[in-house]
Parts: C-alpha cells; sequence; structure tokens
C-alpha cells in the first residue's frame, strides 16, 4: 500500500469536495438564472459569458481527472462558427450554446458533481480525519499523571478513559486504514463518474468522427490541388527558366562549331555567353531544388532551416528554437514553408521593422510562432497567403490561429501534432555558408 498516494488522494478529494461546494453551485445557479433572464433580453449578454465559464470549469475538471486519476475524458463541444460582429453576433453565439448538447450536460454535470461528487469526495477525505480525530481523542483522554519526582503515572487515569482511549486510537487506526486501501480507487471513481456527463456521448461521438472525416476529405482534396498546384509551378519554372537557358546554351555551342575556324573572336564571346548561361541555369536549378526541399531542411532539421530562412529575409528576426530532435520530412517541411510564408506576407503586406520566431515541442505538439510588428489587419478569410498556410496545415490535422488586430502586431501560431523521430544534431553553421543561424 502506498500511504504516500493514499494522502495525496485524501487531500485532492478534500480539495473536490470544495470545489463542489463552491464552484459547482455558483455556476448552476448562475446559468439557471442567465438562461432564465433570455427572454428579458439580460441573458443575452450574460449567459455567453457564464456559460463559458462553465465551460472552462469542465475543462478544469477534465484536466484534473487526467492528472490526478489518469482518466482522460475527450471534449465535447460543437466547433464554434463564424459570428457576425454587433448584437447580431450576440444572438448567433447564445444559439449555438443553447443548441449545443454538451451544454446541457455541463449543467447536468454540475448538479450531480455538487450533491453527488460532493458527497463522495467528502467521503474519502473523510476516511483520513475520522483517523486522525479519533489519534487526538485517544490523546487526550490517556494523559499522564505527573509526580513530584518527575515519573509519569498512567495507572492512576480511570479505567473507563482508558478503554475509551484505546478504543478510539484502534477505530482511528481502522480509519486511517481503510483510506490508504480506499481511497485512491475512490478518487478514481469519482473521475469516472465526471466522465460519464462530461465525456461526448455516443451520438456526439458520431457526429465527431463524421465532421472529422469530412475534414479529411477536404483537407485531402486541398493537398491534391496543392501538389497538382506544385507540380504545375515546377513544371513552368523549368520551362521557362533552366530549360530555356540549356536550349539557348546548346543553339550557341552550335553556332560556335561552324565559327570556331571562321571567326575565332566571335567564337569565344559566344562560348563566354555559353559559359554564364550554364552559370545562370545552375543558380535557377538550385532555387528551385530549395522550393521543393531544401538541403538545409534535409540535412540539419527544421530549427536551423528556419534560422537560415531568416537569414535570408528581408526584415530583422529573432529566432528560438526549443526542438527535441527531428520530425517527420512532411512535417518538417510544412513547418518550413509555412514559416517562409508568413516572413513573406510581414515583408509584403505588414510594413514590418522586426519579426520574431518561436519553435518549441510541447503536448505532443509542433507549435510555431510568428510574430511582426507591422500595421495588424491579416485576415485569412482575405486571402494574403493564410488560407493557402490553412490548406497545408490542413492535411497534417494542424491548425491555424491568427491574431491581428488593425495597428498590429501581428501573431500567427500553428500546431501541428506528431511525435520526433530522430534526435536533434549539434549546433553548427546552419545555412551551408557559414554563417551561424540565431538573431537575424
Amino acid at each position: 500500500m502506498n500511504i504516500r498516494n493514499a494522502g495525496l488522494a485524501g487531500v485532492r478529494a478534500l480539495a473536490l469536495a470544495v470545489l463542489g461546494l463552491a464552484e459547482s453551485i455558483v455556476l448552476f445557479v448562475f446559468s439557471v438564472l442567465s438562461i432564465a433572464f433570455v427572454v428579458l433580453g439580460i441573458g443575452i449578454f450574460t449567459t455567453p459569458l457564464v456559460l463559458g465559464g462553465v465551460r472552462a470549469a469542465a475543462d478544469h475538471r477534465r484536466g484534473l481527472a487526467l492528472r490526478w486519476s489518469g482518466v482522460e475524458i475527450a471534449r465535447p463541444y460543437r466547433p464554434a462558427p463564424k459570428f457576425v460582429p454587433g448584437p447580431a453576433g450576440r444572438v448567433q453565439r447564445l444559439q449555438w450554446l443553447l443548441k449545443d448538447p454538451a451544454t446541457w450536460r455541463d449543467l447536468q454535470w454540475l448538479l450531480v458533481d455538487m450533491t453527488a461528487g460532493t458527497i463522495l469526495a467528502f467521503l474519502i477525505a473523510g476516511l483520513f480525519t475520522e483517523g486522525v480525530f479519533g489519534w487526538l481523542l485517544a490523546a487526550s483522554l490517556w494523559r499522564p499523571i505527573v509526580s513530584a519526582g518527575g515519573t509519569y503515572w498512567y495507572a492512576f487515569i480511570p479505567v473507563h478513559n482508558q478503554t475509551t482511549a484505546v478504543l478510539a486510537a484502534l477505530l482511528g487506526t481502522v480509519w486511517i486504514l481503510l483510506g490508504v486501501r480506499y481511497a485512491p480507487a475512490l478518487l478514481h471513481r469519482h473521475a469516472l463518474l465526471t466522465r460519464v456527463f462530461l465525456a461526448p456521448t455516443p451520438a456526439a461521438a458520431e457526429e465527431a468522427l463524421k465532421r472529422r472525416v469530412a475534414r479529411l476529405a477536404e483537407t485531402r482534396s486541398d493537398a491534391v490541388d496543392s501538389s497538382a498546384a506544385e507540380l504545375r509551378r515546377i513544371e513552368r519554372d523549368l520551362h521557362d527558366g533552366a530549360q530555356a537557358r540549356l536550349v539557348a546554351m546548346g543553339m550557341n555551342l552550335g553556332l560556335v562549331e561552324r565559327l570556331i575556324e571562321q571567326d575565332p573572336e566571335k567564337a569565344r564571346k559566344i562560348l563566354s555567353e555559353a559559359r554564364q548561361s550554364s552559370a545562370d541555369a545552375l543558380t535557377e536549378l538550385r532555387d528551385l531544388v530549395r522550393g521543393i526541399h531544401p538541403p538545409v531542411l534535409a540535412e540539419r532539421g527544421l530549427g536551423d532551416a528556419v534560422r537560415a530562412l531568416a537569414l535570408r529575409g528581408v526584415i530583422p528576426a529573432d529566432v528560438e528554437v526549443d526542438l527535441p530532435g527531428r520530425f517527420e520530412a512532411p512535417v518538417e517541411s510544412a513547418a518550413y514553408f509555412t514559416v517562409s510564408e508568413l516572413l513573406t506576407n510581414a515583408a509584403k503586406h505588414a510594413d514590418a521593422g522586426r519579426v520574431w520566431i518561436d519553435l518549441r515541442y510541447e503536448d505532443g505538439m509542433l507549435r510555431v510562432s510568428v510574430t511582426d510588428d507591422g500595421t495588424g489587419g491579416a485576415d485569412p478569410a482575405r486571402g494574403t497567403g493564410l488560407r493557402g498556410v490553412e490548406r497545408r496545415l490542413g492535411a497534417f490535422d494542424g491548425v491555424l490561429a491568427v491574431n491581428s488586430p488593425v495597428g498590429g502586431p501581428t501573431m500567427v501560431t500553428m500546431e501541428l501534432p506528431c511525435a520526433p523521430v530522430a534526435p536533434g544534431i549539434p549546433d553548427a553553421p546552419a545555412d551551408g555558408e557559414g554563417r551561424r543561424a540565431g538573431t537575424a
């Protein structure tokens, strides 16, 4: 038996009991009153706030159930649509909340948590408190008698007090042993009770699965379209760039063959032009390969590739990287080109003077944020490349969040679910040209 775990279970149960009496009762009462006041118009403003607090409390309990009892509880809420600004948007938000079945299950959970949940939590904590009270009672009854010589005498204690003290100590010990044995299991039962009301119902889970399938079908279609567009771009760049230069170089070399004896000076001039054309074609091919999959990304990983990208950018950039290692190549590529697109947007549209890039891995997510001090006002609905970024991330079940008030600053954050597949590479020049990539 693990006494430490049992003691933690008792303390946590006491905290859950306090939450059940304070938080759950207050939120339930406020929710009922706010929904009732919708007919008076007041509830249109208060209900979204109160129900938002209920959802925050429910999410907090989901987190406690996972951390304290290992019980994972999925969020059952429907995704929020885009609301129009103004009073009409408030009404839309209220309708969205009240039509979501998870809202009413949250209210049921509050009712159960402040009754059955609180009783169960107090029962868990009470096993230990009863034991402690038993020992305290035994100690208060079994008081030694101090003689003049300083010797402790217990024989003069009344017999009934001795008997009561022994029984209190035994009973306290029994309560403590019951707590050590059953407190963690009862705390787990409390988490399971919470999951009954806060987890998605089978119908909600099926609806969420349908939405996910539809989302995956949409992102797959977007990925196919993006791949086709990328292939067309590569074909166009090859046709209009390197291929045209190579064809011209071949024609020049054929002309040199005819002129090398008749007009050597002109032949040397044409050879010089052919050599320059070959260098230009090689540069264009390198740029094209870098646009498909940069060599530094394949060799050094995402962190150094983004540092190299920041060094080549027109806006000074600070790069912070906290990654445990390498990720799957498609994930690194998606993150890299997303950062590239965001830096391009900052240079073209934001009139920014500096950019901050942060890459880190937390809770199974690759999180990348790009912040600039530009004019703001970026909106995926209006394009500016952000819709393309959303489509690129959607193929990996990633999400994009944009916070760009008018006047700036703009902060774009993306999350990609993934796992490291290889350890990191020691620091070294990141861009293949001997330049150290840190602060650009």
